[in-house]
C-alpha cells in the first residue's frame, strides 16, 4: 500500500476501541475497530466488482462518517476517487458521467436514477455502519482492473477546483503529493492526539479532505463530521465535542459574527485552540471582532486543490494581521512578466512550487505553469518579512482608466462600515474609464438604501484613492455562489450587467 494508505490503517489499529470518528447528523460515535470493518466490507465489495488499480469512481454524498472509509478502500485496491458537490444537479451530474470515464459511482437512493440514465450498469446497496444504504453503481460498459498496490506517484484524489471565473479545472492529487501536504498541515498546526477537529466544510473540498479529514487521522486525533455547517449549532458541537480546532472560510466568520442564535450560544467553556480561515480575504475588521468576540485565535492561510491544501499558514506566535501567513515547507514568490520580482512589496501573480504542487492539470493548462512553477492566477505582494498578501484573483483586477483596483483592497474598507453585511467589487463596462469600480452591498437593511449608498460614498471618499473609490453602488439580498461559500464573481458581473442594462432601457 501507500504510505498514506499504510498510516490509515495503523490509525485504525492503534484506535480499535477508541471512539475516532463522529457522524454528527447521527450523533453517533465509531471507533476503530467499526471503521475497519466498514472498509473492509467496502473493498471485498470494489474486489466483487472488479473495480481496482487506476479506475475512476465517482462519489456524490452528503457530508458522512463514510466518506473516510470511502476514500480508504478505494485507495486499498488502487483506485482513485473524484468527490462532487452532494448538490450537484441530475443533468450537471450526467455531464460529469458522460464525459469522463467512470468505473462505478457511489451515490445516495434520490440520484441513482440519474446515474442510471439507461447506462447498462450493476446496482449494489451496502449497509454500512458509517451509512444505512449506499449504492455502488458499476457501469459494465467499461472494463475494470484487478485490484493492485499503487504507487506514491499514482493519482489518489481527482477535485475539481472551485470555478469561480470560468469552468473547474480537474485537479489530480498523487498519493505522495497528498502525503507530503498533509504532513506540512500536521506540523504547521501543531496537530496531536489531544486533537478533535471538526468539519464544516464540504467533503468535495481540498480543504474537508486534507486539511481536515488526512492530517487528524495521521496525526492521531478524532474527528467529528458535520452534515452542513450550522450557525445556530456550531458552538454548541464544538462545546459538546471538545473540539479543539475548525478549518472555516471567511463566509462562515462572517455568519457566525451576526447571527443571534450563534451569538447567543457561545460560552467561554471551549476548549477551541484555533480557528483556521482560508480561500479568500478575510476583512480586517471581522477578524479583530471575530477574535475578541471568541476568544480564540484566527489563523489565516494561503493555499488551493493545486497544493494538497495549504502553501502559507500566520505562525502561532507571530501572526500579521491582514497576511495570509509565511511559506511553510512550499516556494512562494511573486511574478511579473514571466520574471520572479527580488524586491519586498511589489505587487504580481502569486507563484509556488513544492513537493505537494501539482506540475500539470489533467486536462493541460500549459499556461498554468512557467519554469517549473504555477501560476495560482492571484494577486499579492510579499512583505520585508516574507508574510504574503493575497490582494485578489489576477482576473477579477479592475482597469480604471490605466489604474489598476484590486477588489479585496475596496472591500475590506467598505466593510468597515457597520451596516454593510458583505460587498463584493468588481468592474463594470465604462465608456470613459475602461472600467467603473462597482460595489455590490448586502446590507443589514436597518436604513434605507439611499442613505446607505451616501454613507459609503462618504466613507470611501475619506479612505480610498480617487481611483478605488466606487462610482457604482447595487444592493442585492445575495450573490451567485459556488458551494464553498465562494462568490462566482462572473455570475455576478452578468447580474449587475442585466441590471445596467435595463436601467438604461
Amino acid at each position: 500500500m501507500s504510505k498514506i494508505t499504510n498510516q490509515l490503517n495503523k490509525q485504525l489499529e492503534n484506535n480499535m476501541n477508541q471512539l475516532i470518528i463522529k457522524d454528527e447528523a447521527s450523533q453517533r460515535w465509531f471507533n476503530g475497530y467499526e471503521i475497519a470493518d466498514d472498509v473492509r466490507a467496502l473493498r471485498e465489495e470494489f474486489l466483487e466488482l472488479h473495480i481496482g488499480y487506476g479506475d475512476v469512481v465517482l462519489v456524490c454524498l452528503p457530508n458522512t462518517a463514510a466518506y473516510p472509509v470511502i476514500t480508504q478502500a478505494l485507495w486499498e485496491v488502487g483506485a482513485v476517487m473524484h468527490p462532487i458537490a452532494a448538490t450537484t444537479p441530475e443533468l450537471e451530474l450526467q455531464q460529469e458521467l458522460n464525459e469522463h470515464d467512470y468505473v462505478a459511482s457511489i451515490v445516495g437512493q434520490e440520484l441513482v436514477n440519474a446515474v442510471l440514465d439507461d447506462h447498462l450498469a450493476i446496482v449494489t446497496s451496502l449497509h454500512l455502519q458509517t451509512y444505512h444504504l449506499l449504492h455502488i453503481i458499476r457501469d459494465r460498459n467499461l472494463m475494470g482492473h484487478d485490484a493492485r498496490i499503487p504507487d506514491e506517484d499514482d493519482l489518489a484524489l481527482i477535485m475539481n477546483t472551485s470555478g469561480t471565473t470560468g469552468k473547474p479545472k480537474r485537479v489530480g492529487l498523487t498519493h505522495r503529493l497528498l502525503l507530503n501536504g498533509v504532513e506540512h498541515d500536521i506540523e504547521s498546526h501543531q496537530m496531536t492526539t489531544l486533537d478533535t477537529t471538526m468539519v464544516v466544510m464540504p467533503m468535495f473540498h481540498i480543504n474537508a479532505q486534507a486539511v481536515s479529514i488526512l492530517s487528524t487521522r495521521l496525526s492521531g486525533g478524532k474527528i467529528v463530521i458535520t452534515d452542513k455547517f450550522s450557525a445556530s449549532k456550531f458552538w454548541n458541537q464544538v462545546r459538546d465535542n471538545n473540539v479543539t480546532w475548525v478549518s472555516v472560510v471567511p463566509t462562515i466568520i462572517n455568519i457566525l459574527l451576526i447571527n443571534q442564535r450563534a451569538n447567543a450560544s457561545y460560552r467561554d467553556n471551549i476548549k477551541l485552540r484555533f480557528v483556521r480561515c482560508s480561500s479568500f480575504a478575510l476583512p480586517l475588521d471581522k477578524l479583530t471582532a471575530f477574535q475578541t468576540r471568541f476568544h480564540t485565535q484566527i489563523l489565516e492561510g494561503y493555499g488551493m486543490t493545486e497544493t494538497a491544501s495549504q502553501c502559507t499558514i500566520n505562525p502561532f506566535n507571530a501572526p500579521k494581521v491582514g497576511s495570509a501567513g509565511k511559506a511553510y515547507e512550499t516556494e512562494v514568490e511573486i511574478m511579473n512578466d514571466g520574471k520572479l520580482e527580488r524586491s519586498a512589496n511589489k505587487i504580481g501573480e502569486i507563484v509556488v512550487r513544492g513537493d505537494h504542487v501539482i506540475s500539470d492539470y489533467l486536462d493541460p493548462h500549459p499556461d498554468s505553469f512557467k519554469n517549473g512553477w504555477f501560476l495560482t492566477g492571484d494577486i499579492g505582494y510579499l512583505d520585508n518579512d516574507g508574510y504574503l498578501f493575497v490582494k485578489g484573483r489576477k482576473k477579477d483586477i479592475i482597469n480604471h482608466g490605466g489604474e489598476k483596483v484590486a477588489p479585496a483592497q475596496v472591500e475590506n474598507v467598505l466593510s468597515q462600515l457597520n451596516f454593510v453585511k458583505e460587498v463584493s467589487v468588481i468592474g463594470t463596462p465604462d465608456t470613459l474609464y475602461g472600467e467603473a469600480v462597482t460595489a455590490v452591498v448586502i446590507s443589514h437593511g436597518q436604513q434605507s438604501e439611499t442613505l446607505e449608498r451616501q454613507k459609503i460614498i462618504a466613507h470611501a471618499k475619506a479612505t480610498l484613492a480617487k481611483y478605488e473609490q466606487p462610482t457604482r453602488i447595487f444592493f442585492v439580498d445575495d450573490y451567485p455562489r459556488n458551494a464553498t461559500g465562494k462568490v462566482i464573481r462572473l455570475k455576478l458581473r452578468e447580474q449587475i450587467m442585466s441590471e445596467l442594462t435595463r436601467s438604461v432601457g
